[in-house]
C-alpha cells in the first residue's frame, strides 16, 4: 500500500554513473534492481538527471593544468574537478536502460548552468539556486522522502543535508545508494547524515 505523504527521490542512475561510463561508480548499476522494486510503494516517485553543457565548468577539461579530482576555487567556493560526464543529450546522460524512468512523475535535470555545480536535488551548489523540487513535493503534499542512487557520498549525500535543513523527514535506502569514496568520504558521508537525523534503511 502506498504511503500517502511519501516520495522515492532516485538520484542520477545515469550511464555514465554505472560500470563502463565516464564516472563510473563501483557497482553503480546494482542500485536498479532494488529502485524498481521500491517504486510501487511510494505516492510519487523522482528523478533527478545530472544534465551539464559540454564546457561546463566543473570539467576537467576546462581548466589548463587540471587532472580529474583536483580541486579548484569557484565563485561559490571549492570545486572537485570530474571527468567529462553527463553532457547534454549523450548517452552518458540518460538514464540507466534498467531503470524504471517511466514511472517518474517528475524529472528534475541539474547542473545545466555552465557556471555552477550541482549536486543536490533542491539546489545547487551555490546554495541559492534552486531547482524546483522542494515547491514540487510542498504543492504535492509530500514531506517523507527516501533517498536513493549515486552516488552516496556526493549527490545523494547533499541531497538528503538539504531534505533536512529544509524540514522533509529523510530516509536513505542504503541497499539502493552506491557511494564512490574517495579518501573516506563515504564514512564521513555516512556520519554527517546520521547526524542530521537521516534515518538509514539497511
Amino acid at each position: 500500500m502506498k504511503t500517502a505523504n511519501a516520495a522515492l527521490i532516485v538520484v542520477d542512475v545515469q550511464n555514465d554513473f554505472c560500470p563502463g561510463g565516464a564516472l563510473a561508480v563501483a557497482g553503480g548499476d546494482e542500485v536498479v534492481p532494488p529502485i524498481n522494486a521500491m517504486i510501487p510503494e511510494f505516492a510519487a516517485c523522482v528523478l533527478t538527471q545530472d544534465w551539464h553543457p559540454s564546457d561546463h565548468t566543473s570539467f576537467a577539461s576546462q581548466h589548463t593544468g587540471k587532472a580529474p579530482f583536483d580541486m579548484t576555487k569557484v565563485a561559490y567556493g571549492d570545486q572537485v574537478l570530474w571527468p567529462d560526464h553527463c553532457v547534454q543529450g549523450s548517452t552518458g546522460a540518460e538514464f540507466h536502460s534498467d531503470l524504471n524512468a517511466v514511472a517518474a512523475e517528475l524529472i528534475i535535470r541539474k547542473g545545466f548552468r555552465r557556471g555552477i555545480d550541482s549536486y543536490s536535488a533542491f539546489f545547487e551548489n551555490d546554495q541559492t539556486t534552486p531547482t524546483g523540487l522542494e515547491g514540487y513535493l510542498r504543492s504535492r503534499g509530500l514531506s517523507s522522502l527516501t533517498l536513493t542512487g549515486l552516488a552516496t557520498d556526493f549527490c545523494v549525500l547533499y541531497s538528503a543535508m538539504d531534505a533536512v535543513k529544509l524540514g522533509f523527514d529523510v530516509h536513505l535506502a542504503l541497499n539502493a545508494c552506491r557511494g564512490i569514496d574517495m579518501d573516506g568520504s563515504l564514512s564521513a558521508a555516512m556520519e554527517k547524515m546520521k547526524a542530521a537525523g537521516v534515518v538509514i534503511l539497511e
